[in-house]
């Protein structure tokens, strides 16, 4: 497993968050990509997050939400690391939705929130970082 990890609902996201992966690897920060939909293969996810608290070398993950966000918080009520949404400018509502979703956790469900768009998706890599500092 890798220090950081971002996960995305589909596939689609991969060019979103690619400029995200470059600046990871630019700061010499480990970061893996996986595409799990919390709606569509749930099961997955589940495992694979279980596989990556197992692992014990994670320390951040960031999930990528559009639409309705059920990502990030799927992920936050699973693990106990420190999860970072980012909301995409998708949509009707060109990712208002997603941040809304976010930023309204129910309480024991923590998930950090960026900026919607390319420069959160940047931002969420220099704040793991900033988490990756502290050890």
């Amino acid at each position: 497993m890798k220090d950081v990890v971002i996960v995305a609902g589909s596939e689609n996201d991969s060019e979103f968050v690619e400029p995200a992966l470059k600046l990871a690897y630019e700061l010499n920060i480990d970061v893996e990509f996986k595409v799990y939909s919390a709606h569509r293969n749930l099961e997955e996810l589940i495992e694979y997050l279980d596989k990556v608290e197992k692992a014990g070398k994670t320390k951040v993950i960031i999930a990528v939400a559009g639409l309705a966000a059920a990502l990030p918080g799927v992920v936050a009520a699973k693990v106990k690391l420190p999860v970072i949404g980012v909301p995409r400018d998708v949509g009707p509502l060109s990712g208002i939705d997603a941040l809304m979703s976010i930023v309204q956790m129910p309480k024991g469900v923590p998930v950090a929130t960026m900026a919607i768009g390319k420069h959160g998706m940047l931002n969420s890599i220099h704040f793991a970082n900033r988490i990756l500092s502290l050890s």
